[in-house]
């Protein structure tokens, strides 16, 4: 969930840890800092809130020192206090750390039981001081570090300063990501290849369990039984280009409307246009053999897994179970022998998901993976990877990662159901057909942004907000809520329009608005009965249809927004586009913080 950047420089590495850290302040920004240290030791700056007030404390006393580490904070153990800031210091060493260390209350028993004394509240600072307590009694960095790990329980990344070996930086990762950047006479440490883009493209990713020992000129990585490996050094592919906002207002804004664009790009890797065909990647499966379908994810990725749900079952007549993967593992749920679980994640780091995923591997499931990032701890463990083509997404509320998971779900349904004869050649070309016009559908979509944008008035005087829905704009009405409660702050919830009247429908009065998504098609008159039950109730309802639907069912409404009249199949990748972009302009009338919604953080690598 936190951000962690680390430099063994030739030159003052301060500023390029803050730029480090803006590029990774995503994963967290409850408080952040830096340390350095040199010939005269520890030197830091440390700010509660975001990262622009720990750039005013660095103007105010500018940090030198050529080796650092660096954290942007999303508090677990500990309020979002500069003492509960990273990096912690203790001694002769100083610690940035990413995760949880779940038995830190035993652990920090012990030490307070020698006398020793703690300044903040987090799990964290038993870490440092625990490996401070090794070089103080005389062990040697590495040897500190290696006695120390063992002892962690939970999931974590960690990078350690040592005040009387300034030249290196150790590293250890177990179940949080950590990479190595390569440099010219300088190496790295980073959360993802991200923070690193600007620093180098060289990195090598940790396994779990490894440590390392980062210095000027060389880097060794130990493995959980210190014996020393290799790990593949790869290009990374990012680049600073891809995190600019160029000339839109906020990152949120530009995912959004990068969307037809990272689309198409997706759908380039599993469409054949010439031969009408959907392909996957190398399988050393038979596709056609999976009898069932286990779908977990958290968030946003899980309601891209229950739209899946609907097309597995409607193409490929594969049942398929889905769970939030934090509640998986724990109802013991009963895997049938060669079932399919499918996992989904922006970051392939998602803890939950991790977690659910290795259980389901340990109960004989094949593993499928759809992530954005193809080199993710996710994406290394897959029988089938999946990648998604969105590039980095900086804004909090996750938008064209959504439906770039969309488009590979979609053609991972048509192949489900080819392998099972379920489709024929004909209506495989039809499909393709369709997903080719998905991109046009949503550049379309985005046209109507000026008069969404006009509307967003109606929508943020309100306390409460219900979006409705039938087949898969049921999850999408679920995701449009949890738009507007991400970064407006106002209580939505999404409903399937037929359970309106089993208990929501008493929700409804003239302050309530009511978004309706309803495309025409063979369950248009449902959906538009039900919008007639809440609106006979004094409901306000903002209906978004086709031209077909909302001539049909539009008169009367607060207002309407028109979609282009598509396919069912690509449907819930173009009305993704309205709720999205109904959200960002509400959340931008009210004056919310788009790219950084409070409490939340992009990447949730703790449990």
């Amino acid at each position: 969930m936190c951000g962690i950047v680390g430099i063994v420089g030739r030159s003052g590495v301060a500023g390029r840890l803050f730029d480090g850290l803006k590029r990774l302040e995503y994963r967290g920004y409850d408080s952040a800092g830096i340390c350095t240290v040199g010939a005269d030791g520890f030197d830091r700056r440390r700010a509660e809130g975001k990262l622009e007030n720990l750039k005013r404390e660095l103007d105010a006393a500018p940090l030198g020192g050529d080796v650092g580490i660096a954290h942007t904070r999303w508090a677990t153990h500990g309020a979002p206090t500069v003492d509960n800031a990273h990096p912690h210091i203790v001694g002769p060493v100083a610690l940035v750390h990413n995760g949880i260390i779940e038995n830190f209350k035993i652990l920090r028993e012990e030490l307070l039981a020698q006398g020793r004394e703690f300044h903040s509240e987090t799990d964290s600072e038993v870490v440092a001081h625990l490996v401070a307590r090794e070089v103080e009694q005389g062990a040697a960095p590495q040897e500190a570090v290696a006695t120390v790990l063992p002892r962690l329980h939970g999931a974590f990344a960690i990078a350690f300063l040592f005040e009387n070996h300034p030249e290196l930086v150790i590293g250890a990762r177990m179940g949080a990501p950590l990479t190595v950047g390569y440099g010219a006479g300088e190496n790295y440490l980073g959360s993802d290849a991200l923070a690193l883009a600007l620093l180098t493209r060289r990195i090598a990713y940790l396994d779990d369990g490894d440590w390392v020992v980062v210095e000027r000129e060389k880097v060794q990585i130990f493995d959980r039984t210190n014996q020393t490996v290799e790990r593949e050094i790869v290009d990374s592919g990012a680049s600073s280009a891809t995190t600019e906002k160029g000339n839109y207002r906020h990152y949120m804004q530009k995912e959004i409307f990068e969307q037809p664009i990272v689309v198409a790009q997706t759908l380039q890797s599993y469409v054949r246009p010439f031969e009408g065909r959907v392909a996957l990647p190398d399988i050393e499966f038979d596709l056609g053999s999976v009898n069932r379908v286990t779908i977990v994810a958290c968030g946003t990725s899980y309601y891209a897994g229950m739209v899946a749900k609907y097309w597995f079952e409607q193409f490929a007549r594969v049942p398929v179970d889905i769970d939030v993967a934090s509640e998986f593992r724990y109802r013991e749920p009963v895997l049938e022998p060669g079932g399919l679980a499918l996992f989904i994640s922006q970051s392939g780091e998602t803890a939950d998901t991790l977690a659910a995923l290795r259980h389901a591997r340990a109960e004989g499931q094949v593993i499928a993976v759809v992530v954005n990032v193809p080199t993710s701890s996710m994406a290394r463990e897959a029988d089938l990877l999946l990648p998604t083509h969105a590039g980095p997404e900086i804004g909090v509320a996750s938008t064209k990662a959504f439906t770039c998971q969309l488009a590979v779900l979609a053609a991972l349904a048509a192949n489900l159901a080819r392998s099972k004869g379920r489709l024929s050649e004909e209506a495989e070309r039809e499909l393709v057909a369709h997903l080719r016009e998905a991109p046009e559908a949503m550049n379309d979509a985005l046209g109507h942004d000026d008069e969404i944008a006009g509307m967003a008035h109606l929508v943020a005087p309100a306390r409460d907000v219900l979006y409705m829905g039938r087949g898969p704009d049921y999850p999408m009405a679920m995701e449009g809520a949890l738009k507007l409660k991400e970064i407006s702050y106002i209580h939505a919830e999404g409903y399937a329009a037929g359970e309106m009247k089993h208990g929501p429908i008493a929700l409804i009065d003239d302050l309530v608005p009511v978004i309706v998504l309803a495309p025409s098609g063979p369950l248009f008159e449902k959906t538009v009965s039900n919008m007639q039950e809440v609106r006979a109730r004094g409901g306000r309802i903002i209906l978004i249809s086709d031209a077909a639907g909302l001539a049909a069912a539009g008169e009367g409404c607060m207002a309407t927004i028109e979609m282009p009249s598509v396919h069912p199949l690509i449907a819930p990748l173009v009305y993704a586009v309205p709720v999205q972009l109904l959200a960002y302009h509400v959340a931008v009338l009210k004056g919310t913080d788009v790219d950084q919604p409070r409490n939340l953080a992009k990447s949730v690598t703790v449990e």
